[in-house]
Parts: structure tokens; sequence; C-alpha cells
């Protein structure tokens, strides 16, 4: 059943629906007196209102019977109920202007603060006492962690710059490649050895006596690449050469040609016992690898 109010004029009734007056009862309705001021309604509107009271009401009311009304039961009825658990219970503070809008802050006064008294230092857990005593511990701490961080990151810095390098160096088969070692006694005096390093042909020529002191005697004023002979031997009776001609990248042929040495048959070029070149297209003499002698049998190149 539903019960429809009726403003008229004089008392305010309650009637059941077989029309019996059962109660007179006042209806607490606020009227805003902005509606009687005319032009000062918008002044007047947030700031003042007339509240009935218990023994005047503003405007009489009459409840009538009236037919069912039917509702739309997908929509929740909205009433003082259903609101209840949704409203704000805590206290709020009301704002008011003459031209704003006006607003309600409630204040949240019920959140619980979280207690960090776990993650903090023993020597600041009291609130009251002054933190400054307990400076010079906490800084200490603070800066032998920051220290120790820092020398950590710097070793793992190390470290890993290091083993990035050393990727991009050579592996141990090409290291064992770059260097050859020859052992001298296998070679007779006045024969010419031809060796495989580093894909090139490596000539290693014990000489004889004769050819040290010819080859010393030349003059450099007569060589097209001038070179002493003492200045591309270490050890006089020693001519380490790699075997590629400085024409065009041909391989000479040793104990050959106009002076003993090596002759490059491609195109005839002569050089002498010391590698030089003395007669033919090429321009400069044959190359002086690096090598060193560590014991008097042997000699290692690279």
């Amino acid at each position: 059943h539903v019960l429809t109010f009726v403003v008229i004029s004089g008392p305010l009734l309650y009637l059941d629906l077989e029309g019996r007056c059962q109660k007179t009862v006042l209806l607490p309705v606020m009227l805003s007196l902005a509606a009687r001021a005319g032009p000062f309604a918008p002044y007047l509107s947030t700031t003042s209102y007339a509240v009935t009271g218990h023994l005047k009401p503003i405007a009489p009311v009459v409840a009538m019977n009236a037919e069912k009304v039917l509702l739309d039961v997908k929509k929740p009825f909205l009433c003082r109920e259903s609101l209840n658990g949704q409203a704000p219970h805590g206290a709020f503070v009301v704002t008011v202007g003459l031209n704003g809008t006006s607003s309600i802050r409630f204040g949240h006064s019920d959140i619980t603060v979280p207690d960090f008294s776990d993650y903090r230092r023993q020597e600041v857990l009291d609130s009251k006492k002054s933190s400054q005593i307990s400076s010079d511990t906490r800084k200490g701490f603070s800066y032998l962690l920051t220290g120790l961080t820092t020398v950590t990151a710097a070793y793992v810095a190390k470290n890993v710059v290091t083993q990035f390098v050393s990727s991009m160096s050579a592996s141990a088969d090409v290291l064992a490649l770059s260097k050859i070692e020859v052992k001298l006694s296998d070679i007779p005096e006045g024969k010419n050895m031809a060796f495989k390093w580093r894909g090139k042909p490596l000539f290693i020529r014990h000489r004889t006596q004769k050819e040290i002191e010819q080859e010393a005697q030349v003059s450099l004023a007569e060589l097209r690449d001038p070179q002493h002979d003492l200045d591309r031997v270490k050890k006089p009776e020693w001519a380490i050469l790699i075997g590629v001609c400085t024409h065009l990248g041909c391989v000479p042929i040793a104990n050959a040609g106009d002076y003993g040495g090596y002759y490059c048959p491609c195109h005839g070029s002569h050089y002498d016992a010391s590698g030089r070149i003395r007669k033919g297209p090429a321009p400069f003499n044959l190359e002086v690898p690096y090598y060193e002698f560590p014991s008097d049998d042997v000699v290692i190149v690279g």
C-alpha cells in the first residue's frame, strides 16, 4: 500500500486505508525563505532557512488513499536504513559561503598510524630524546657501509672490465701460433731452412764466415734501401728473415741469384745473404721479424 500526502489548509491528519482518522501529526518540512525574498533569493538561499517547529507547522498536509504504484525492482530503493551503512560516522566540517557552493569535509580521525618501532634504531626509539647524542655513532655506521659498498662495486666493475677486455684478446691457440721456437743446431753452416710462421715463410740462414765478411764490406751507397748488415742481425752467423718478396709478395729462392742470397724468379729481384735488395724491381729489403735467443742453441721468433 502506498500513501499520498496532499498539502491542504488546516491541521495535519493521518488517514488509514478505510478513511478513518487515526491521529494528528506534525510533518517537519523545510521551506526556504529565499523563495519569498524576490531578488535577494540568490544571497539568502545559502544562509537562511526556515525550519518548522513542534507547535505550528509551516504547511498543513493530509494523507489520502491512492492507487498502487509499481516500483522498479531492479533499482535499489534508497532510504534512511539503506544509506546508514554508507554514510561516514566521523566528525565533519561544514563550509558555507555567500557566493560559493557549500561543502562538507569529513575528518577521518579514526585512522590508525602504523608503528615503525621495529625498523628504527635503538638510539632513536625514544621520541623525547634528542637524536644529536647518537649522531656520531649513526654517521660512523653509514660511512662504513658506504665505504664497503663502494669498494665492492669497484672490485666487481674491475673484474667485469677485465673479463670484457680479455674476451677480445687472442685465444690460446692463436697465441701459440704467434711464436715459433727453432733449434739452431739442426741447421748446418751455409744452409738456409724455411719454416711456416703466422702463415708466412720464415727463412733462418746459418751464414759462413766468408758471407759475414762479404756482407759487412758492402757500401751503403750501393744499396737501394740502405741498411748495414749489423743492423739486421743480432748474431752475425744467423740471418732471420721473412721470405716474402717486397715487390709483389712472391717467395724467393734461397742460395740463388747474382749475390748468392735470395732470388725471386717472378720479376727478377736479387737479394744478398743479409736479405738486402741489390737488383730488380723490389723497392725494399726483406723484412726482419722480432726474435730473441734464450740460449745459444734456441731462437724464438715472435
